[in-house]
């Protein structure tokens, strides 16, 4: 079976899904935007202020389950613009020091038109 992730910590689903799903030894979270999950709100309105926020909710998921960055296996990562992709990587650099796999795209459209969102594979 498998252990589903309810933090407050986090911001809530904003949508029929789990912040994240644990089975075995691996969690699978869902994507993260920056939203604070005091208020529900966008927190931020640069590339880097919403990439800091969409870390601290990775790490409040990853704390959640006990575990930290350094676990991470593999990040996907959206982008709104691929002209960010500098700068979030510089955010990205702080958090993920143990140099996960990882994908990064532009995509169209990310919800309530943020600049970034990401989800991570972890060992537990």
């Amino acid at each position: 079976m498998f252990e589903v992730t309810n933090t407050k910590n986090a911001p809530a689903a904003i949508g029929p899904y789990s912040q994240a799903i644990a089975m075995g030894n691996l969690l699978f979270t869902s994507g993260q935007i920056p939203l604070d999950p005091q208020t529900g709100e966008v927190a931020g309105t640069t590339i880097a202020e919403q990439a800091e926020q969409v870390m601290k909710n990775l790490g409040a998921v990853l704390a959640a389950n006990g575990i930290g960055y350094e676990n991470t296996i593999k990040t996907t990562c959206f982008l709104a613009d691929m002209s960010d992709f500098g700068v979030f990587n510089e955010v990205y650099a702080k958090y993920f020091t143990g140099k996960p796999a990882r994908s990064c795209v532009a995509v169209k459209q990310l919800p309530k038109g943020v600049l970034c969102e990401v989800e991570l594979i972890a060992a537990k």
